[in-house]
């Protein structure tokens, strides 16, 4: 087999992997929207339970704070491949889709994937102390604390996983191997607006 022929089958080999790491952060982004609904639950069941009856609860308080580090850190991976983070695109807006590409290989490279990897190193330790411990909040009432720190090692494994995806995905762009993963998610994102938008017309329809 020549070279060209072993290059091509890297390139299937990490496309294949990079959508089984798609698929996986989709399927946990899709279900940290119901993490989002029992936040909100809890937030209004909590103000209106102090307000009416005067009462409160540290363990619901904290609750709510662990449920906001699940949705921003289980669904980083999810934003990151979706194209939804922030971009500051004054630069790079204005060169080619090659040339961006080239942008995100590199920062990827050099700046995501050290910070995220080295974020899941040295926050399983600190997971680690917390579970054999079995730590809890210093508050009156509060929470095991390893369920929350547990969120920290996963969400930027989750991340790291998906910084290499976005990485395989815009160096088969570049080799010519695969579509501008950017101009993909666009597509996406406008179908599912146009699916959205379907789907409550029919819903209002029905009502």
């Amino acid at each position: 087999m020549n070279r060209m022929g072993s290059r091509g089958i890297t390139m299937r080999v990490l496309q294949r992997i990079s959508a089984l790491i798609d698929a996986m952060n989709e399927r946990i982004g899709r279900l940290v929207y119901w993490l989002v609904l029992a936040m909100v639950l809890i937030s209004a069941g909590n103000a209106i339970i102090r307000k009416v009856f005067s009462m409160s609860s540290n363990a619901w308080l904290e609750l709510q704070w662990y449920l906001f580090s699940a949705v921003f850190l289980l669904a980083a991976g999810y934003t990151l491949l979706r194209n939804e983070h922030v971009r500051i695109d004054i630069v790079a807006g204005r060169l080619s889709p090659r040339a961006q590409a080239w942008i995100d290989v590199l920062g990827t490279i050099f700046f995501l994937l050290p910070m995220t990897i080295m974020l899941t190193i040295l926050s399983w330790p600190y997971f680690l102390r917390a579970f054999e411990f079995n730590e809890i909040s210093g508050s009156a009432g509060g929470l095991t604390l390893w369920y929350a720190r547990i969120l920290l090692p996963v969400g930027f494994l989750l991340l790291s996983l998906q910084g290499l995806s976005e990485l395989i995905k815009r160096v088969a762009f570049i080799a010519g191997a695969g579509p501008d993963p950017v101009k993909r998610h666009d597509v996406h994102a406008e179908a599912q607006l146009v699916e959205d938008i379907r789907r409550m017309a029919e819903q209002k329809g029905e009502g």
